[in-house]
């Protein structure tokens, strides 16, 4: 079954790799990577759906949940937790889940893949619902712990999603958006943390902002929410309300600090010359989408 898999199978490419000069292996591997963008975008329609989909569970306040094992758990993990200096959210908003435990991040751990009654306990350990999405991600597409993970979600009534880098995959079979981007073989056989790791960062990415912008946390192209948590978010959220304003360095410092460092609220503060309960009100009734707090007052 594993030999079918064409994320399994051998490069003709490389199969002189040892032998290959580093200069030659390099350009052999960004070749390669180059196809992987491509092939995501024919994935598109699909991605759309799953936005389409995450976005309804936030508004239902229902949650975002990655799981997968090896490679693909800890890339849920990452866009997890980008989420909370990006765009503000709660850790439990959007959260990541890997096979073996937060431990096996940084160190595999043996067989925790191979259950499927592990997946799903481990949902239910964060007491999953009907108002969550989880995104099912596996590489080879027929990993037990994430197909346990999806039939659990699908009894409870989440959103089940799907990524795998091989088509017709097992996973797809539990999801209600299945997104399949064969990434075909790598350069070094079986290792899915090149191509197919590359083809999933890039979907997560695509999935997590998109759905970020489309529930206000975006205006313009600026990270409006962004969380100030160190010394050089603060000093991005100066230069976003500049960008957005149009004012100088030391006013934009002003209205930070008057805003209780919150972006959104000075940039409101600012653009419609208002107090900061004011501004919260505004963005309130807005439902925290500058744009149409702006709008809302012609």
């Amino acid at each position: 079954m594993l030999e079918k898999l064409l994320t399994e199978q051998r490069n003709t490419k490389t199969m002189q790799l040892d032998k290959m000069s580093i200069h030659d292996i390099l350009q052999l591997m960004n070749e390669e990577d180059q196809k992987v963008a491509n092939l995501v975008a024919l994935s598109i329609p699909a991605i759309e759906q799953a936005v389409e989909l995450v976005v309804k569970s936030f508004h239902n306040k229902g949650r975002l949940i990655y799981i997968g094992a090896g490679t693909s758990g800890r890339l849920g993990i990452l866009d997890a937790v980008e989420c909370v200096p990006t765009f503000s959210t709660s850790p439990s908003k959007v959260q990541g889940l890997i096979a073996g435990g937060l431990s096996a991040f940084t160190q595999a751990v043996e067989g925790a893949e191979d259950s499927e009654e592990q997946g799903g306990h481990d949902l239910s350990e964060i007491d999953l619902s009907s108002k969550d999405t989880v995104i099912g991600i596996a590489a080879s597409g027929r990993t037990p712990y994430v197909i346990g993970a999806l039939k659990y979600a699908k009894k409870m009534g989440s959103n089940c999603i799907s990524i795998s880098c091989n088509k017709n995959s097992v996973i797809s079979q539990h999801a209600k958006i299945a997104i399949e981007v064969e990434t075909g073989s790598e350069i070094l056989t079986g290792s899915t943390r090149l191509k197919a790791g590359t083809a999933q960062k890039l979907i997560l990415n695509m999935i997590s902002t998109v759905s970020m912008i489309k529930i206000g946390k975006v205006y313009q192209n600026l990270m409006v929410d962004v969380k100030a948590t160190n010394a050089k978010l603060v000093e991005r959220s100066k230069h976003i309300i500049m960008d957005a304003t149009q004012v100088d360095y030391s006013t934009a410092e002003q209205f930070l600090i008057k805003s209780n460092q919150n972006v959104k609220i000075a940039i409101i503060m600012i653009l419609l010359k208002c107090s900061y309960k004011e501004a919260i009100h505004k963005l309130d009734l807005s439902n925290g989408f500058i744009r149409n707090a702006l709008s809302n007052q012609n």
